[in-house]
């Protein structure tokens, strides 16, 4: 059953003959609905928040399925989604199966509402802009007017009717093996900058120690 909708009162909805609620309820009110449910004793799979489900559901017994799944809702929102349920005996668990068969559903859905643009591979003697744009934040390239000769289509293409987007350039050989070894160095910037990043991101963690009181609770745990 499916109780979550516009107008709707799922205290109220009408929950006989073994009914079981399979639905995306209210987040803001998540912990209330499953209190309400497990109450009644009525059994619900239900989308939860990713991030706030341990808080959201911790104190009403119901169980967590956490897959962090990314999924766009009816009014386009995408939210990173994880689910609770009265099934199952354990707590807190992962799953991922369900979250693969979500995330394989996804990409197969978003592939199919939109077109995808053909790949092309050009030889290294052709200049486009695209290729200037991937290495424009790292490494400074100049072309001169006599290393290039312009071109909408190259012969390959002609015959079936292509042409290159945009335009391009044809550049000389020495023109091309400059720009191919261009290429190569802002590959190794953004790695360098990738990986100054990375350890940036490493110094500014903030690490919560256990405080002695945690670690007695956690002795007798299990």
């Amino acid at each position: 059953m499916r109780p979550f909708y516009p107008g709707g009162d799922y205290e109220r909805f009408d929950y006989s003959g073994g009914a079981v609620v399979v639905d995306n309820p209210p987040f803001s009110i998540l912990s209330k609905i499953c209190t309400f449910y497990r109450t009644e004793q009525i059994p619900f799979f239900l989308f939860a928040p990713y991030l706030t489900i341990f808080s959201s559901t911790s104190r009403n017994g119901a169980h967590m399925i956490v897959t962090d799944s990314t999924i766009e809702y009816a009014n386009g929102a995408q939210v990173n989604t994880s689910f609770v349920t009265s099934f199952g005996d354990d707590l807190i668990r992962t799953a991922p199966d369900l979250a693969n068969a979500i995330d394989e559903t996804v990409k197969r859905v978003r592939k199919e509402q939109r077109r995808h643009p053909p790949k092309y591979a050009y030889p290294r003697e052709l200049l486009t802009v695209s290729r200037l744009g991937k290495i424009g934040k790292q490494v400074e390239f100049r072309v001169k007017a006599s290393d290039v000769a312009f071109t909408r289509a190259l012969d390959s293409q002609k015959a079936v009717k292509k042409a290159i987007y945009g335009g391009g350039y044809l550049l000389s050989e020495a023109k091309a093996a400059e720009l191919k070894a261009a290429e190569l160095k802002a590959a190794e910037l953004k790695a360098a900058e990738l990986k100054a990043a990375e350890l940036k991101a490493a110094e500014d963690v903030t690490i919560w120690p256990l405080s002695e009181n945690e670690k007695r609770i956690i002795g007798k745990l299990g």
